[in-house]
């Protein structure tokens, strides 16, 4: 943990500055959209602190589908409008959910998440997936946390390019 917080600053937006910088690095010249998301979630996963789930879901038809991720198994699909990833898509916009017991129809895929921010992933306008990051500290996630992985979802859409994408979005 101590090499963790040497590499990674415990103020946020310098953190996802250095998260952002990586990220773009990291995927320069690099447009597959599962060797991407594989990489955002094992750099989300060592940058952030206390969070037990980071990973994508991938739409299809009317259904989010389980795609890369770092932590304990998951919930394979969700349907578009249940639980916080649905509503995301469902909604557009990102979910910032401090409390998931308060959250109606929240879908319990680990019994340790307490709080979840669900950030929707766009190609050509449209819903492709989701960016879902789980904690077990309630209130976790703030505006800073929305902010800096929104930008982090910008950047994997800028690097999502049309012909490597073989999914049906």
């Amino acid at each position: 943990m101590q090499e963790l917080e040497a590499m990674y600053p415990e103020d946020k937006k310098e953190c996802y500055q250095l998260i952002c910088a990586q990220l773009k690095s990291m995927l320069e010249n690099e447009y597959h959209i599962i060797a991407n998301l594989s990489n955002a979630s094992a750099l989300l996963n060592l940058a952030l602190r206390e969070i037990n789930w980071v990973g994508f879901y991938l739409l299809e038809g009317d259904a989010l589908h389980l795609g890369p991720f770092q932590g304990k198994p998951a919930c394979m699909h969700i349907k578009v409008g249940k639980g916080v990833c649905g509503t995301a898509v469902a909604e557009g916009k990102t979910q910032l959910v401090k409390d998931v017991h308060t959250f109606p129809g929240h879908i319990a895929c680990d019994s340790a998440s307490n709080s979840e921010i669900v950030i929707p992933i766009r190609k050509n306008g449209k819903i492709i997936g989701v960016l879902d990051i789980d904690s077990p500290i309630i209130g976790r996630f703030d505006s800073t946390d929305q902010e800096g992985l929104e930008e982090v979802v910008r950047i994997l859409e800028e690097n999502i390019k049309d012909s490597y994408i073989k999914f049906d979005f």
